[in-house]
């Protein structure tokens, strides 16, 4: 079987920040960790994985199958595998306007 190298892109990083922070601050740190590691098993399990994903909703509709999407409720992670590698562009509150965070994030819009 093959294992993939995953990656979390600068934007990735930064969305777990302020995931944490978030969290720690509306409920509490204990709750943010808590979070934060079952988002951290769901980005380790694409190591075997990554074609599990599903294509984002928001892209197909642009014809775009380039990338992926898992989702830790209601949390999602969108990423790309490219050769060996999965990199995650996006960990985001699936509720937000995710139209709008795809084209600025993915698509330079």
């Amino acid at each position: 079987m093959q294992h993939y190298e995953v990656l979390l892109t600068s934007d990735a990083e930064g969305d777990l920040e302020e995931l944490f922070d978030y969290i720690a601050e509306n409920d509490s740190s204990t709750a943010a960790r808590r979070v934060l590691d079952r988002i951290e098993k769901s980005i380790t399990s694409l190591r075997s994985f990554p074609e599990r994903g599903s294509f984002p909703r928001e892209l197909l509709a642009l014809g775009i199958r380039d990338y992926r999407q898992i989702f830790f409720k209601p949390y999602r992670l969108i990423y790309r595998t490219v050769e060996s590698r999965v990199y995650i562009y996006l960990i985001v509150d699936g509720r937000r306007d995710m139209q709008t965070l795809l084209s600025r994030r993915l698509l330079g819009a």
